[in-house]
């Protein structure tokens, strides 16, 4: 298949680039990260939150073939546990290199508190990593045991326990009053399963079976999760943003004004707006888009590019807002600084782990038993 063929030879391409922002990373550590003592989490914590939410969502959709039984998504379970795993697995990637000793990651497991929000977002995904493991290798060799659909269970629920736990993490920073804010634990777990359901309809409309006759009804419900999903997520964004300039509170109209109008306008409005809610609104809105396969999965990828960089856009406008005015200007260094925007050796890490993710993804798909001939 041609888009296949495709598929492989970019994300060799974005692997190789990426190899070379790993061997900088690793040879001189941050010392060419634009991220420094101000704004301290820069693009690899944004694709952490990126591929963890699609891990989450992922497992969510497994979960309307493996334990809902929808009809539409039959023998597709396997192959969104695949997703998630592999995105999983992309987000600890991501989330290592940020890290300034990668070396003492372990300490997070064993050595946390239990009352930290990190330790139990830590010790979360940890589960939720093996829990995707038995819940495949389970999915692949023994379908129909009641201990797939006790997996299930848990994995439904702990995957919302970890999208909402990002939000909370998040939310309980009282200094940084972009983020504390009531509504952010709920986003997550909804983007999340917006991320899974565009995770899904890029794979089926891009390499999906042309020839099975349930293909296009599985495009169409996942189009119909898509609209769903991005108007909730429109209707967060004007909840977010109205409160914050009714509230007034100077820091926090400041972090929106910066999403809004700021330097990098043009990431709020063009990528995640347009390219990534409205035209796939319009898109797939029309009666028809279900019949036009390779298109709706053009779709799913502008979907999930519009979630990426919303991750972005929570990230980096609440760190750009100092804590005390005085800061900005009581010291002069390029670590001191609250313009940021990723170095090249940033974009080629996180290009590399992207490509590694669709060519795990790739050679999983080929390899393993993930997908069975479905009947309409």
């Amino acid at each position: 298949m041609k888009v296949k063929r495709i598929a492989y030879a970019v994300s060799a391409a974005a692997m190789l680039f990426g190899l070379w922002g790993v061997y900088d990373r690793l040879a001189h550590g941050h010392l060419n990260a634009n991220y420094g003592s101000y704004v301290v989490w820069g693009l690899w914590v944004a694709a952490y939150l990126f591929f963890a939410g699609t891990a989450a969502g992922a497992y969510m959709i497994s979960s309307l073939d493996l334990l809902f039984k929808v009809r539409a998504f039959r023998n597709t379970g396997k192959l969104s546990l695949w997703i998630a795993l592999v995105s999983l697995a992309a987000a600890m990637i991501s989330i290592l290199f940020d890290l300034g000793h990668m070396g003492r990651a372990w300490r997070a497991v064993f050595q946390a508190n239990p009352g930290s929000v990190m330790a139990q977002m830590v010790w979360g995904y940890n589960l939720f990593g093996l829990l995707i493991l038995c819940t495949l290798w389970c999915a692949i060799f023994r379908p129909e045991t009641r201990l797939l659909k006790i997996l299930c269970v848990l994995g439904l629920f702990l995957s919302l326990f970890v999208s909402g736990a990002v939000g909370a993490l998040l939310g309980v920073n009282v200094s940084r009053m972009f983020w504390h804010v009531g509504l952010l634990p709920a986003q997550f777990p909804v983007f999340s399963l917006g991320s899974g359901a565009a995770a899904m309809l890029a794979v089926q409309g891009l390499l999906g079976d042309r020839k099975n006759p349930s293909l296009q009804q599985l495009i169409h419900i996942l189009g119909i999760m898509t609209i769903v999903i991005a108007l909730v997520k429109l209707f967060f964004l004007w909840a977010d943003f109205s409160q914050s300039y009714y509230g007034n509170i100077p820091q926090n109209i400041d972090a929106v004004n910066l999403v809004l109008f700021g330097p990098y306008w043009w990431a709020f409005w063009i990528l995640q707006i347009l390219l990534g809610t409205l035209v796939p609104i319009a898109f797939l809105a029309q009666p028809r888009s279900a019949e036009k396969g390779y298109w709706a999965g053009v779709v799913g990828i502008l979907v999930l590019l519009g979630y990426g960089v919303a991750r972005a856009n929570i990230i980096f406008p609440a760190m750009a807002v100092p804590e005390l005015d005085a800061l900005k200007s009581a010291f002069v260094s390029n670590r001191l600084s609250y313009d940021y925007f990723p170095s090249l050796m940033e974009w080629a890490v996180s290009i590399g782990i992207t490509g590694f993710a669709v060519m795990a993804f790739l050679v999983g798909r080929d390899t393993l038993k993930l997908e069975e001939s479905r009947t309409s």
